[in-house]
């Protein structure tokens, strides 16, 4: 009997293979498509002979973890142990997974809200646990009526991905008080916090739950170098959470990976010490203003973007068919692919909404363009 009888071929597999037949510009895949930095890459050949191949320590390379712990204090102004309350993973996708197996039991339930990363539901099913989707409003911002409503005795985590895939979208200061407003009511409530995008932010600062005083005692934190750094192929994340929860995911971590690839490991931790993250946040922005910029006089409508390197469009004015066959022909007519945005939601809302990846060379963004103009 399937664990996960409902998954299927995902979304962005079927879009990238029919871009793939179609030879149409592919903006539907969330990881850039240009150079490293050069300095990361001539790190890595630099050690690549040196003796780093073997396995490291199960929770991280401690150099890494250290590292880390430094960049989080001076982001966040947030001391962290290395040792107890840091691991390293494999993607933030399986810290994610791990933090739920390891602290959602049978029965527990997990609220996740809408539209929502692909990855919660499956993980939380598999824990035994019961995920309960949770509308945004219309505009992508949270529904707190909606949310309070949705606690009940059993409800044991509330995932929340801010910076926002696929919305781009970010949560205020606002947001995050009416948020410590009702889980001061229900104190045993964890918080899983994807902020992979922590960041690419435009148009005002991320505010991270390492500096919610109330709430970073019981929240655990994911982070991607992958996402940061744009190599998503290295797999390489890690988790920020107290040591009582820290304790218990490392239980699961052991068992599932026990150890990161050492490799990716100690590049990045060479690299840290020369990264300027907000010349990255600059990079992700100048991309986001040119293919705004490009597709503004197009028949398409641009939604607010606030961070990540996701836009997204409504196509209303172009067409009135759903969200999954417009993503389709405009492969397949127009050559150039996106996502629909009703995959995201368990009930499959369908406000004729699709996800480009800006996260792409000038040249793709400019040829993309050209077509997105001609519909």
């Amino acid at each position: 009997m399937s664990k996960l009888p409902n998954v299927t071929a995902s979304i962005f597999s079927v879009m990238s293979q029919l871009a793939n037949e179609h030879k149409a510009i592919n903006l539907s895949q969330g990881f850039p498509n240009f150079p490293e930095d050069k300095r990361l890459l001539e790190i890595s050949e630099r050690i690549l002979k040196d003796n780093i191949h073997q396995y490291t320590p199960m929770a991280g390379l401690p150099s890494l973890l250290e590292k880390i712990a430094l960049q989080t204090q001076k982001q966040y102004n947030r001391n962290v142990n290395p040792a107890t309350e840091m691991l390293i993973t494999t993607g933030a996708t399986q810290g994610i997974y791990t933090a739920i197996n390891a602290l959602v039991g049978h029965g527990d339930e997990v609220i996740i809200l809408d539209p929502s990363y692909d990855s919660y539901e499956p993980s939380v099913l598999v824990a035994g646990g019961r995920p309960v989707r949770i509308s945004l409003n219309e505009d992508y911002t949270p529904d707190f009526n909606r949310i309070e409503a949705a606690i009940l005795a059993k409800t044991k985590m509330i995932v929340i991905n801010n910076p926002h895939n696929p919305t781009g979208r970010i949560w205020t200061l606002a947001d995050f008080e009416a948020l410590e407003l009702i889980l001061e009511k229900h104190p045993d409530i964890l918080i899983l916090s994807d902020e992979v995008y922590e960041y690419i932010t435009f148009s005002q600062p991320h505010i991270s739950f390492n500096t919610r005083e109330k709430l970073k005692h019981r929240t655990i934190i994911a982070s991607s170098f992958g996402k940061s750094l744009h190599v998503t192929g290295w797999k390489v994340g890690y988790l920020i959470a107290p040591e009582n929860l820290m304790i218990e995911i490392k239980k699961v971590h052991q068992f599932l990976v026990f150890s990161v690839n050492s490799f990716g490991q100690h590049a990045i931790a060479q690299y840290l010490d020369i990264v300027d993250f907000d010349l990255i946040s600059k990079m992700y922005r100048e991309k986001r203003d040119l293919f705004q910029s490009l597709i503004k006089d197009s028949r398409f409508e641009l939604m607010p973007c606030d961070g990540t390197y996701f836009q997204v469009v409504n196509y209303k004015a172009i067409s009135a068919a759903n969200d999954v066959d417009f993503a389709k022909e405009l492969i397949t007519k127009h050559g150039v692919a996106a996502i629909p945005i009703s995959v995201f939601y368990n009930d499959a809302t369908d406000r004729q909404m699709l996800r480009f990846c800006f996260a792409k060379t000038d040249e793709t963004l400019i040829a993309a363009a050209e077509k997105l103009n001609r519909i």
